[in-house]
């Protein structure tokens, strides 16, 4: 086999054997990946002041001291009101709701990494770009790229409101699903004008 003698092709497949363990060993399984979801979650909102469910009634406490409330019952979606729109003007099903976000990854604070806010909340001109998505709607590619954690607020409030969301990976822009990547995000809704 190419001039090798025996020695050297044990020594050669050694070494691949070696270098493939130790590449495995590097990359988490997606349960790990998960866990350290999980983990990285969990400590931010150790850091708030959470509620379980969302009011029965719908009336939550709004502002920069307000909870985060528990808004499904995997915990995959957190929601803080800052400000709530006009409850009279609310998407019905198909409209095409804009929305305005800048989001940093909780994985990434918990590591004590530096994570810089990205979105288009500032500048629409940024490379993301306008961002929509057809309310109620989740067959349309433009609404299920952003996963389902991002229009749960128009199911109780109106155009106008503001939040902050914890979505873990599962709930949260189809892109970071496979890596388990949990955002907390700043969102603001805005009627489609027509």
């Amino acid at each position: 086999m190419f001039g090798l003698n025996n020695i050297s092709r044990h020594v050669l497949a050694g070494a691949v054997i070696v270098l493939a363990l130790s590449s495995c060993s590097k990359s988490e399984s997606y349960s790990e990946l998960l866990r350290d979801e999980e983990r990285a979650v969990n400590w931010f909102l150790a850091q708030q002041n959470v509620e379980v469910s969302a009011p029965a009634d719908s009336i939550f406490e709004v502002g920069e001291n307000a909870p985060f409330y528990r808004m499904d019952a995997d915990g995959t979606i957190y929601m803080q009101v800052i400000r709530i729109g006009d409850k009279e003007n609310r998407p019905q099903k198909d409209d095409k709701v804009y929305f305005r976000f800048s989001r940093q990854n909780i994985k990434m604070m918990y590591e004590g990494t530096q994570d810089s806010p990205y979105g288009n909340a500032d500048d629409m001109a940024s490379d993301v770009g306008p961002t929509y998505f057809f309310y109620g709607n989740k067959t349309y590619p433009t609404t299920q790229q952003f996963g389902t954690g991002i229009q749960l607020p128009m199911d109780y409030f109106g155009y106008g409101t503001e939040v902050n969301l914890v979505l873990k990976s599962y709930s949260g822009f189809v892109n970071d699903q496979s890596l388990c990547q949990p955002y907390l995000y700043n969102v603001k809704y805005y009627k489609a004008e027509y």
